[in-house]
């Protein structure tokens, strides 16, 4: 670890060592992700404190303004997410405390996955119950549509070397406007964008703990819903799917939140939410391999692709989608 910028956070350390009580010779990996960031964990000698997180984000890539600004809206509707302790903005660094190293993807069993699900539907709730206008950026129809765009561009045509026909560019595009059309319909909340899996941690206390939503926007109600139970690390029965996600309609409506009275109704709605991350997803992975060498997603998208398959051959309106993404299960690389 030789890098400059672990220098650079090395000095920054050294400032706070003294009121963080900071054993420097602990400075380890803790995780990275799929983007430009990525963590360290360091041990405090004082034991109120015990493990810190630092978070190394690049300002060029990655500015922390957005981090700053969605952790004290998420912080302040009562949910668990790193509290900010020191923070260095020119530089790109933050000192957080530890929400722990389990992840829900590490703990979601048969067993658990009741319990755990409960307390993601509950703090996905409190976070949508504190939704308001112009504070995030909207989830308009030009920012679905540039990733749905990422599906053809990527996935298809990066990864798989598909190149459509016209008869098919057609169906695509008619897709994508039913499916755009169906989310912009939708009531519209806070929405983490990445609410799954391995962004939630286990806690001992105010369960889950929430990491990853710095990308937070305004837009449809189902779409960390569908990110959370539709996860493309995990999969579950559809029965149980429906289950959990008649427990959320249930539990919000009762919170107030704008949902449908009919639940057939929400859950279309979760199913075409899903469906459009779905296509996303697909198109990122394949961008995560191509663009930036990344090929740790690869694994991932024969599930997401089979979400999105299931999801195109339910309703009639969308069956050529699901009939090209048929075509590509054989394509796989």
């Amino acid at each position: 670890m030789t890098d400059s910028r672990l220098n650079t956070l090395k000095n920054w350390l050294k400032a706070l060592q003294a009121n963080w009580q900071l054993d420097l010779d602990t400075l380890a990996p803790a995780s990275a992700d799929a983007s430009f960031r990525r963590y360290f964990r360091i041990q405090s000698q004082n034991p109120k404190f015990g493990t810190l997180i630092i978070m190394d984000a690049p300002p060029q890539h990655e500015p922390l303004d957005a981090f700053i600004q969605v952790d004290s809206l998420l912080a302040n509707a009562g949910l668990n997410v790193p509290k900010i302790l020191e923070q260095n903005a020119p530089e790109g660094f933050l000192l957080l405390n530890d929400l722990g190293n389990q992840t829900y993807l590490a703990a979601l069993n048969n067993q658990t996955a009741n319990a755990l699900y409960q307390g993601a539907t509950q703090a996905l709730i409190q976070m949508q119950l504190a939704s308001k206008p112009n504070i995030l950026p909207n989830y308009d129809e030009a920012l679905l549509q540039r990733e749905l765009d990422l599906f053809p561009d990527w996935y298809l045509k990066a990864h798989l070397q598909i190149e459509l026909t016209d008869i098919q560019k057609q169906q695509l595009k008619d897709a994508f406007a039913l499916i755009i059309e169906n989310n912009l319909a939708q009531p519209k909340v806070y929405v983490h964008r990445d609410y799954h899996s391995r962004n939630l941690m286990v806690t001992a206390e105010q369960n889950p703990g929430v990491l990853d939503f710095q990308d937070a926007v305004y837009g449809p109600i189902t779409y960390d819903a569908a990110s959370l139970w539709r996860d493309a690390y995990i999969s579950w029965p559809e029965e149980r799917v429906i289950d959990w996600v008649i427990k959320f309609w249930e539990q919000g409506r009762k919170a107030g939140l704008s949902m449908p009275d009919d639940f057939g109704q929400f859950y279309r709605d979760f199913e075409w939410m899903g469906l459009q991350r779905h296509l996303k997803v697909l198109g990122i992975f394949a961008r995560l391999f191509h663009r930036d060498g990344k090929d740790g997603y690869l694994k991932d998208i024969p599930l997401v692709l089979e979400y999105a398959i299931a999801t195109a051959n339910r309703y009639i309106e969308l069956k050529p989608l699901a009939r090209i993404l048929e075509s590509t299960r054989n394509s796989q690389q």
